[in-house]
């Protein structure tokens, strides 16, 4: 079996665990059956181990109950960058393996399903977990809205992103996110009611800004260069510009410059939501 599945950027600023929009860059993985497991990479990711302790190996014996495959991985999603990498893959080798649900496998091994449904159904969605089973739909996304990622080369584990998180909010904090996020989701659908305040967060973008220091000035820049509002993608440390299409190409340079003037290596990239999600062939 061979699974393709877009990558994600997550939380779009308020919808923390919550939102999610699929991404036009693909990991593409097969399953086939071996007398012992066999790995091989090609692109982002391919210097891992190729054993036992590969992520996409655990992911297959969660649901085979073996690793007697032969998986062939390759995806061009930036490992650790908020980018949906570890969902991407582990969608691609559940379905790849045959499950008939990989987001709810996905959403429970994670722990919230906003990447996996971005992952599985493409486009703009929203996602929880009730009762130990995912449950996710696709939201109305403007096809005037594209978006620039931001993408430094030093990566940032999801578990320090989270460690950095408070354990308890206030109940303001918790109720300023649901209004920012009911004005994201109205905004997404019709890029004129977009405003870059709506992208507003208390609780996960304050908070891990010191782990990546220039997110403040680079989120700026791009509102500045015409973008209708900014956000870190998933844990970071990739930033995201929501942008109507007219206005990609500038928001882009923009977002290169203000790299370079803040010391950050990386690149910016144009990247289209994919409207797809998984894809599936014997």
């Amino acid at each position: 079996m061979l699974a393709r599945v877009p990558a994600s950027s997550a939380n779009l600023g308020p919808g923390f665990d919550t939102l999610g929009v699929a991404l036009r860059l693909w990991t593409e993985v097969s399953v086939t059956p071996s007398d012992r497991l066999r790995i091989e990479v090609v692109g982002d990711g391919a210097g891992f181990a190729k054993n036992g302790t590969h992520f996409a190996a655990k992911i297959v014996r969660h649901v085979l109950g073996h690793d007697r495959v032969h998986l062939q991985i390759t995806s061009d999603v930036p490992v650790s960058r908020g980018l949906g990498s570890s969902a991407a893959l582990a969608v691609a080798v559940v379905a790849a393996c045959g499950h008939p649900d990989p987001l709810t496998v996905v959403g429970l091994l994670e722990g919230h399903a906003d990447n996996a449904a971005a992952c599985v159904l493409g486009g703009l969605v929203t996602a929880t977990m009730i009762d130990g089973k995912a449950v996710a739909s696709r939201l109305p996304l403007d096809p005037d809205l594209t978006f620039v990622a931001m993408i430094p080369d030093q990566p940032l584990s999801t578990k320090e992103a989270r460690h950095a998180l408070a354990r308890d909010v206030p109940l303001t904090d918790a109720v300023f996110n649901l209004g920012r996020m009911g004005a994201v989701i109205a905004g997404m659908a019709d890029h004129r009611r977009l405003r870059p305040e709506v992208f507003a967060d208390r609780l996960h973008q304050t908070q891990r800004a010191p782990l990546f220091p220039s997110s403040p000035m680079l989120l700026s820049a791009v509102v500045a260069a015409g973008a209708l509002g900014s956000c870190w993608s998933g844990a970071g440390p990739t930033l995201l510009a929501i942008c109507h299409r007219t206005k990609a190409a500038a928001v882009r340079d923009a977002a290169a410059e203000a790299m370079v003037r803040g010391g950050v290596v990386g690149r910016a990239l144009i990247l289209d939501p994919d409207p797809i999600g998984l894809v599936v062939t014997a």
